[in-house]
């Protein structure tokens, strides 16, 4: 799979979903807004939240939003890689598989484009 472009193509479908749905992509986005904004928990921890769930619930484009997000958020990939074996061992196997994977979408996003 390629990384930058299951997030290219995530936000091109979630544009189109946002002009279906306007109202309730603002209100998701107000209370995306809000949670990461508030509290005693940095962005970044809480971003390491969003990644485990993500795992958890087998979701890609999540994991590729959220892998994206902590890199901009200052995380590191031995951090992050600490997380994931958190959430190995709250799922089990399955979690064995999606950590995996974001790994392979840190080292994609980390890695400079083909060909330049």
């Amino acid at each position: 799979m390629d990384w930058k472009d299951k997030i290219e193509d995530t936000r091109g479908a979630l544009r189109v979903l946002n002009r279906s749905i306007p109202e309730a992509t603002k209100g998701f986005a107000a209370l995306s807004k809000a949670v990461k904004e508030n509290g005693p928990l940095s962005v970044k921890e809480k971003e390491y939240v969003a990644l485990g769930i993500s795992i958890a619930v087998r979701c890609d484009d999540c994991i590729a939003f959220h892998v994206e997000a902590l890199m901009k958020a200052g995380a590191t990939r031995d951090e992050m890689a600490d997380v994931l074996a958190m959430a190995v061992q709250m799922g089990g196997g399955p979690a064995l598989m999606y950590a995996a994977r974001a790994l392979q979408c840190w080292d994609q996003l980390a890695s400079p484009p083909q060909g330049t």
